[in-house]
């Protein structure tokens, strides 16, 4: 992972929806505008701080799922190790023993409850008595609206509405095909002059 983030990669990790995106956006146009650079090297510097990005995103992403498996097998090592310090100290006669540093070691009393599970002999039986629970098929409804059998049936009992979902366009990066280089740390490869007014 690289350890130094481009300037273009650092204003990226700080956008979020509730700051002004505009310095962004001025920067972003500052490099298009670039006329120092060709378009290559600035497509290389966006491209590449997008990459970084979410290189970092899967790391992280790989680093929580090692640590909740991590924690799920310590967590599971801890009650057994619980159980069989117990098992020793019961065989031992020992209920509580006092410590130095902490106050003391005691044993929890077992515990066990019954619990109950229903196995259903005759299911029509049951449902006859009125045991049963109803609820609305919304798939089976979203298949018959799209027939004009099913739309005229069910007209007056539902409503359908229509929501329109805008998604804005995203710049992808497409890597390159696998090339000898495969170490992609470049340094900072385009600097902007702040203009002069």
């Amino acid at each position: 992972m690289k350890l130094i983030n481009y300037a273009l990669q650092t204003q990226m990790e700080t956008l979020s929806e509730l700051k002004s995106q505009t310095f962004f956006k001025d920067y972003i146009q500052d490099i298009l505008e670039d006329d120092k650079k060709p378009y290559y090297q600035k497509a290389d510097y966006v491209g590449l701080s997008l990459q970084e990005l979410k290189n970092k995103i899967d790391y992280l992403s790989s680093n929580i799922k090692d640590l909740q498996n991590l924690k799920k097998q310590l967590t599971e090592s801890l009650d057994i190790a619980k159980i069989l310090t117990a098992e020793v100290f019961t065989a031992n006669g020992v209920d509580r023993v006092e410590g130095g540093i902490i106050s003391s070691l005691t044993l929890s009393k077992a515990t066990s409850k019954v619990e109950e599970t229903i196995t259903i002999k005759d299911s029509n039986a049951v449902m006859g008595l009125g045991y049963v629970k109803f609820s609305v098929d919304e798939d089976a409804i979203e298949q018959a609206i799209k027939t004009k059998v099913g739309l005229e049936e069910l007209d007056e009992f539902i409503s359908v509405n229509s929501i329109t979902v805008t998604t804005p366009a995203k710049v992808k990066v497409n890597k390159k095909k696998a090339s000898n280089n495969t170490n992609e740390q470049t340094d900072e490869i385009l600097t902007i002059e702040p203009k002069v007014a």
